[in-house]
């Protein structure tokens, strides 16, 4: 397992970024770098849009940025998404994914595009393993509450998404957040992963402080297990909408680190 780092990077919200980035001040990426794509993976509830604000921050750097449109009707389904993201680079890529994106990822990413994973407070079962298993003997924040339909779909209680999800955005965007959610499969979680690309791939993870969706103890076991090389910040579940510059000064650090595949 490598070593865990922590950096502490205590940043305030900034209300109504949705969607939006400020300047970043990363130099870009230089002419000989050999990794220069990227592949966002959302979470549940969620769709691509919200990474506009890395998106934005990544593809000022110099990166090619592509995003997965995750069904979230299985995980075969969200994998396979995936892989048509990654079949399409012609290079390799950092592969990112936020809360069940990273179960996306870890399954996906033994692709061989795939240099490094990047989980922003993500999930990341073993092979052999099933997502609801990283919950056990940890206990989910009294704020996430879900509303769970007849047919298994889940949606993030209306009630409690702010509080729940993103507390740190405007009323407005926490409204936008709540009332374009897209359900996913509870059935999913109890899905048995064939992979984990974590155990052949670098990791890095980013960990938001204040995220009520998942324990913090949860986070923290999760990521030292992988081997991640861990960053810390203040900041809510939808850390990859108000954090738009920390997450992507961690994917361009995996992206100027990491080894080329095969090499």
């Amino acid at each position: 397992m490598t070593s865990k780092f922590k950096t502490l990077l205590a940043a305030a919200a900034t209300a109504g970024a949705l969607g939006t980035a400020g300047q970043s001040h990363a130099q870009a990426i230089p002419e000989d770098q050999p990794i220069r794509h990227v592949v966002l993976v959302h979470g549940a509830f969620a769709d691509a849009s919200g990474w506009r604000g890395v998106y934005d921050q990544l593809t000022a750097r110099g990166y090619s940025v592509t995003l997965v449109q995750n069904p979230l009707t299985s995980l075969a389904e969200d994998v396979a998404a995936t892989r048509r993201a990654l079949d399409r680079q012609n290079a390799p890529a950092i592969l990112v994914g936020h809360s069940w994106g990273g179960t996306v990822i870890t399954e996906a990413g033994v692709h061989p595009n795939v240099a490094g994973l990047v989980y922003i407070s993500a999930l990341s079962p073993d092979a052999g393993e099933t997502t609801a298993q990283q919950y056990d003997g940890f206990t989910t924040p009294p704020e996430f509450v879900l509303d769970i339909g007849e047919d298994q779909y889940g949606f993030v209680a209306p009630s409690m998404f702010q509080a729940g999800f993103a507390h740190d955005v405007s009323d407005a965007d926490a409204a936008f957040l709540r009332d374009s959610q897209v359900p996913i499969s509870m059935e999913v979680f109890g899905t048995v992963l064939e992979n984990a690309a974590w155990r052949s791939k670098p990791s890095w993870a980013v960990i938001a402080t204040e995220d009520k969706a998942f324990d913090q103890a949860m986070l923290q076991h999760m990521a030292q297990r992988i081997g991640a090389k861990v960053t810390e910040v203040a900041a809510s579940h939808a850390v990859f909408i108000t954090q738009p510059e920390v997450v992507a000064d961690v994917i361009d650090e995996a992206a100027r680190t990491a080894t080329v595949p095969g090499n």
